[in-house]
């Protein structure tokens, strides 16, 4: 009779070592959510030392949300993350195809690598304060416009609407554009070399090694790039906060989501915070989604295609 082998299974220390993981998730990430979710069907707030709540009221306060200039910072909010998200993401896939271009001998290109990722180290608050006093009416950029003539008198940046959303989405650019580069460049460099000579031996030109070739292969990164920008772009608080001293001027037209949420949460209304959260979390939610079903094609090599064509063909085949 045989004796059984006794085998010794590890799968246990796999599931010791992710348990704080999610033993850390499960405080503080999920019950906070499912917390702020309950939160946003109750009144709940302060009125001077009194508190009023929690009280049951439904779907009460999402009406009063949409009552309120919610599609407006909504609007706000995507315009000033589309003015830095555009230049951002089509400088990024300019200079990460540069660099990892091989025919294209580029020395030091570690030390360019720094310098693009320099400004992400940057606080955002003291970007947002730096471009304060240089764009401010008698800053140094009015000064060396009005000395070299190009204006007779000095521009109010902070009080023009398009003046204000676009240091903001400048901001947003300059901050985060070299660290979509370097994700890229890391994308683009796990292409297989053999692709690209093979392409080049078949005389394909440069554009269309890029969006045939490239792109397709890269679609993963460009996916998640795209949707932790979303997610930033949605988060846009410090840098507009700062620049406007919380008042979204002008006219609030760059008043964001997250500064409205801030005035709730400034004014103790939970109730209405909490259904500002589920709102973001929703939109937060259907924007990723687009972008995963855009980025993420269901036969990006063609061979269920091919393979439905060649089906085809053979019940013609077989009617003949």
């Amino acid at each position: 009779m045989k004796k059984k082998r006794k085998t010794n299974s590890y799968a246990k220390w796999g599931y010791f070592f992710i348990f704080p993981f999610f033993l850390c998730y499960f405080i503080f990430s999920l019950i906070p959510l499912v917390d702020t979710i309950r939160y946003s069907f109750y009144e709940f707030y302060r009125s001077g030392i009194k508190e009023i709540g929690p009280n049951f009221i439904g779907l009460e306060n999402y009406v009063s949300l949409f009552q309120s200039d919610l599609l407006k910072y909504t609007m706000n909010t995507l315009i000033m993350w589309l003015i830095g998200f555009i230049p951002q993401i089509l400088i990024a896939l300019l200079l990460a195809v540069w660099f990892t271009d091989i025919r294209v001998k580029i020395h030091g290109k570690q030390v360019f690598k720094v310098i693009m990722y320099l400004p992400n180290l940057i606080m955002a608050s003291a970007l947002a304060m730096l471009f304060f006093t240089m764009f401010s009416a008698s800053g140094p950029i009015n000064s060396i416009l009005l000395s070299l003539g190009v204006v007779d008198e000095a521009i109010d940046f902070m009080n023009s609407v398009f003046g204000t959303r676009a240091l903001v989405g400048f901001m947003n650019f300059l901050m985060w554009f070299g660290n979509t580069a370097i994700m890229l460049m890391a994308a683009i460099m796990g292409i297989s070399p053999d692709i690209f000579e093979a392409s080049e031996i078949d005389g394909c030109t440069k554009s269309k090694r890029f969006f045939h070739i490239t792109l397709p292969l890269i679609r993963p990164i460009l996916a998640y790039t795209l949707i932790t920008a979303i997610i930033g772009g949605l988060q846009m608080f410090d840098v507009p906060q700062i620049l406007t001293n919380a008042k979204g001027t002008p006219d609030r037209s760059s008043f964001t989501l997250i500064m409205f949420l801030n005035s709730h949460l400034r004014s103790n209304n939970y109730g209405m915070a909490g259904s500002l959260s589920v709102y973001l979390f929703v939109i937060s939610g259907i924007l990723c989604f687009m972008v995963y079903r855009m980025t993420n094609h269901p036969d990006p090599d063609g061979l269920k295609a091919e393979a439905k064509r060649k089906a085809k063909l053979a019940k013609k085949e077989r009617r003949k």
